[in-house]
């Protein structure tokens, strides 16, 4: 039985919180299609999205256009469209992936990264390099110097490979002398991250989504169509206050970060909706060889681990 609650909560979501269709399409593909094998029946992902407020037309213009920058990649069989995540498209994916489903560490040695970008590098090339490293939480300590704390080896690697600068920029790893939560230290990070900011981000984060946790904590019977609406909403947005979150080790972030409640808030939500919403997944999408596959075993290490099918109920 539909929420009376949950349904409006949706519509004021939708209404007051415009999102960009193409965005909305990644956090599904990447969310809920990439774990079931990332291939589609377009028709079927019109009919899954249709209620999140977006159109036929609006769907297959976005695709196309994602299909344009390398996200997605289509194929024809009849009169079928089926689009797919591509290989590039994947492998930015997994980059999200370690960021939304996975906790920072919560210890850190002082041991940092550093991205050396010289001048010779073209502007064009430059500005694709400091946009993906901002984006994988890259601060600037100065001119062409990039640094992060206890970054992801490997996906700094994807990144120099991706953007063709592997053979053109200094990487290398500092060790922090001073005492990990020095004053100067913590200077430095307000001056590199605006962490201000991103906790107001945070904060609204939890301010628009405690409502629906505890909502849903209480029902008795859920809906699995509300409960897919939600999880897409609670990714999404999760997902965009991730986009500017250096995650940074807790010794250095402020007492009470907000950003650890988000998670925490985000994790319990979206234990009570995936059954439900994968259940929803695979009732309305297609391949062409029928339904969606099983879920990869990965998708249950999510969050620190979701129950399994048997458990969870979905068949």
């Amino acid at each position: 039985m539909k929420s009376r609650y949950i349904s409006q909560w949706i519509k004021d979501f939708l209404d007051h919180h415009p999102t960009r269709a193409n965005s909305l399409i990644i956090t599904v593909y990447g969310d809920f299609i990439a774990p079931h094998g990332g291939t589609v029946w377009l028709g079927s992902f019109i009919k899954l999205v249709q209620p999140l407020g977006l159109n036929e037309r609006m769907v297959r213009t976005s695709v196309y256009r994602l299909s344009q920058e390398k996200w997605l990649v289509s194929e024809q069989l009849g009169r079928k469209s089926y689009y797919s995540l591509t290989t590039s498209g994947r492998r930015r994916f997994e980059h999200a992936y370690r960021r939304i489903y996975f906790a920072p560490q919560d210890t850190w040695t002082g041991e940092w990264q550093l991205v050396m970008i010289p001048s010779s590098l073209s502007g064009t090339q430059r500005d694709a390099l400091r946009k993906e490293l901002a984006w994988a939480g890259y601060g600037a300590l100065a001119s062409g110097i990039l640094a992060h704390p206890s970054a992801d080896t490997e996906a700094l690697l994807d990144i120099l490979q991706e953007t063709g600068a592997h053979d053109k920029v200094v990487a290398m790893k500092a060790v922090n002398i001073s005492a990990l939560t020095s004053k100067p230290l913590q200077e430095l990070v307000h001056e590199c991250w605006n962490l201000e900011a991103l906790s107001a981000k945070y904060l609204d984060f939890i301010e628009l989504f405690r409502p629906a946790l505890r909502t849903l904590r209480a029902a008795s019977n859920l809906d699995p169509e509300q409960c897919f609406l939600v999880q897409t909403l609670l990714m999404h947005d999760f997902r965009r206050a991730l986009l500017h979150d250096p995650q940074l080790p807790s010794q250095l972030l402020p007492a009470n970060w907000s950003g650890g409640v988000a998670r925490q808030l985000c994790r319990e939500l979206y234990s009570i909706t995936y059954p439900l919403a994968q259940q929803h997944l695979l009732s309305v999408c297609e391949t062409a060889n029928g339904q969606l596959p099983p879920a990869a075993p990965y998708f249950y290490e999510r969050f620190g681990g979701l129950e399994p099918p048997s458990a969870s109920g979905i068949s």
